[in-house]
């Protein structure tokens, strides 16, 4: 058996747990998402050389594996799990009064999230939906410190405007 290449060692033991973190997310299965994701690192070791040749590789093997996540959950006939699970993990709802309301709530800002660009979307997955640091965040999409923390900005102004306008839609019912 040929031993891998220590970057790519290097890399497979960096980003393997953060990208099975999110695939769960949105797989909704550990299982699934262990499989979807060492599918991934299977198609870059076949590329490595290529991956390398990337600006930025980091950002490359970020869509692909969001790519073989979404592929793995179209040929198993899912949509994604976040809206569906993601309000009932959040510390809100498990401590909450108003279990109803917490849930309600929480499934409005998970529709939200879901109507945002994409980079937007990844950003505040990653930021809040699995509690990845501004300089975590950074390297598991490849971007700068800056750039997440400037795509947050844009994120939360967006998400205040998608739920603003879904109140001010259900006030009209």
């Amino acid at each position: 058996m040929t031993e891998l290449p220590a970057d790519f060692r290097a890399f497979h033991q960096l980003y393997r747990g953060p990208y099975i973190h999110w695939a769960e997310l949105y797989l909704a299965s550990r299982a699934d998402a262990e499989e979807a994701v060492d599918q991934t690192f299977e198609e870059l070791y076949l590329g490595w050389a290529d991956v390398l040749q990337h600006e930025n590789p980091n950002a490359y093997a970020w869509v692909v594996v969001k790519h073989r996540t979404i592929d793995y959950a179209r040929a198993r006939g899912r949509r994604p799990a976040l809206i569906d699970t993601a309000a009932f993990e959040t510390a809100a709802l498990r401590d909450a009064v108003d279990k109803i309301g917490e849930l309600e709530q929480g499934l409005h800002i998970y529709a939200a999230i879901r109507a945002l660009p994409e980079r937007q979307h990844d950003t505040v997955v990653l930021r809040y939906c699995l509690g990845y640091t501004v300089r975590e965040t950074a390297d598991i999409l490849g971007v700068t410190e800056a750039g997440v923390r400037s795509t947050t900005r844009y994120a939360r102004r967006r998400l205040l405007q998608i739920l603003n306008n879904s109140v001010e839609g259900e006030e009209l019912r």
